[in-house]
């Protein structure tokens, strides 16, 4: 029996484990798989490490409750929800703004997002096809020489065709899953893929460990340098933490509003945030025994994944094989996201308008493909084009960086900031207590961090993203 609310007639997850796999799909994806071991690693190794799950802990989970509270209470689309809980606590109605904001974030965020699930497709592809060709003895791409393999990536995302190819393929997947619904659907993503990526991230951790070099691996990540945790490096543990559960695009309070009043909240978020983090350091453990094995530098950022990682595969035996598996892996983890995205705004349309899911999710992914072919062409036939060059902070940008920072640093935050504020001090304690699933010392300190600390660190988290330099370097 579906976990909806006794006679709202909505649908909803079938399980409670449907809803933690389908809330864990929605925060894992690229930024924990690449983001979050580079930055370990550059920032102190297990001091960061320390650091990041205490700011998980203490701004992550507060503020994802916090959402999915929200959403359960209203059982309806983002903004309606916010808009439900203001009204019962005699409040301002003009709150379900701050859900509008994250709704519109959700939306910038897909139309780059399945640009990037694109290129995973990319690789694949490559790697079957090279798998296909030459068996798994050796390693990848025998054929081809390193400056080639390492020249797959700037090759592929200067082709404006195949990009955007590419971007329209993984938004078709995604919304064949939008559009059949939440049980029908969304939930079916989850069941079947997550635990498959579970496996795969699990295997490929495994063969690291004894294939490749784990103790280089786990010197680089958690080596305790406490003396390289400076104000800088610490903030960027607390982005980490807030990018890494997907906060302030409205997900949760989407996700929330399809789960029943028979789920405790506060438990359910706990595993959520376990599992993201879990998620986040097996991604270390997984991909740099690889990396270092073959002889190459860790460098981060989508470099890691794209050319670094072929790079590897290319070293070390089984190494098609072993490709092939990582890159679904990825394209397991980015689907789920990808989907958790288009779930925000769709449901928002559908709800709004009064459309039929299908149509609803058809609008969206039209509008969403239109500005994932110009993010995609961003790097090739429309690099010279900087839609927001006039500011500072996006000087130089293309389309897709500019929706990356736009989001990342400024709609973001903001939308967090305002839903800690909301439930920390304008929403009903009562109404809020009835739904968080907290009682005693937990319930007061979870308010605690509501209140006041997690709007403080957001507030840096803003002010950092737009003024860069203001703590320094």
């Amino acid at each position: 029996m579906a976990l909806t609310q006794s006679g709202s007639g909505r649908d909803g997850w079938s399980s409670r484990t449907a809803f933690i796999l389908a809330a864990i799909g929605s925060a894992v994806g690229l930024g924990n798989l690449v983001r979050f071991p580079a930055e370990a690693g550059a920032n102190g190794g297990g001091a960061f490490v320390l650091f990041y799950i205490l700011c998980i802990v203490l701004i992550g989970l507060p503020v994802l409750l916090s959402e999915t509270l929200i959403g359960r209470h209203g059982q309806a689309a983002a903004p309606e929800s916010f808009r439900k809980v203001a009204e019962q606590s005699g409040k301002s109605t003009a709150w379900e703004h701050v859900a509008s904001l994250g709704v519109l974030s959700a939306f910038l965020v897909l139309a780059f997002y399945c640009v990037l699930g694109g290129w995973v497709l990319y690789y694949v592809g490559v790697f079957a096809g090279d798998l296909f060709t030459t068996g798994i003895s050796g390693g990848a791409f025998s054929d081809m020489t390193v400056a080639e393999v390492e020249g797959l990536f700037p090759a592929m995302i200067s082709n404006g065709t195949m990009t955007v190819m590419l971007n329209l393929v993984f938004l078709a997947v995604t919304v064949f899953f939008v559009s059949r619904g939440v049980s029908g659907g969304i939930e079916k993503v989850a069941v079947y893929l997550m635990p498959a990526f579970f496996v795969l991230l699990l295997g490929i951790t495994i063969y690291g460990l004894f294939g490749g070099q784990m103790g280089r691996t786990l010197a680089y990540l958690f080596t305790f340098e406490p003396e390289r945790l400076t104000g800088p490096v610490m903030l960027a543990a607390v982005g980490q933490a807030f990018f890494s559960l997907s906060l302030g695009v409205a997900g949760m309070v989407t996700y929330g509003a399809y789960v029943g009043r028979n789920v405790n909240l506060a438990g359910t978020s706990a595993i959520i945030a376990a599992a993201d983090t879990a998620v986040a350091l097996l991604a270390g453990l997984c991909i740099f025994p690889i990396v270092f094995a073959a002889g190459l530098a860790a460098d981060g950022g989508l470099g890691l994944m794209f050319t670094t990682l072929p790079h590897a595969f290319q070293e070390i035996p089984g190494g098609s094989l072993l490709g092939l598996g990582f890159f679904v892996m990825v394209g397991f983890a980015a689907l789920t996201s990808s989907v958790a995205l288009m779930e925000v705004p769709t449901a928002w349309v559908s709800e709004r308008f009064r459309f039929a899911r299908p149509v609803a999710a058809g609008i969206v992914t039209f509008s969403a493909a239109v500005l994932g072919a110009l993010s995609a062409l961003s790097m090739g036939v429309l690099s010279g084009f900087h839609p927001l060059g006039f500011l500072p902070m996006f000087e130089g940008m293309g389309v897709l960086d500019t929706l990356d920072t736009l989001t990342g640093k400024i709609t973001m935050p903001i939308g967090a900031l305002l839903t800690s504020v909301f439930i920390g001090w304008v929403a009903n304690k009562r109404l809020v207590d009835s739904e968080n699933g907290l009682d005693g010392g937990l319930h007061l300190f979870w308010r605690f961090l509501v209140c006041w600390l997690c709007p403080i660190a957001l507030t840096l988290i803003l002010i950092v993203g737009i003024f860069p330099g203001v703590l320094g370097d």
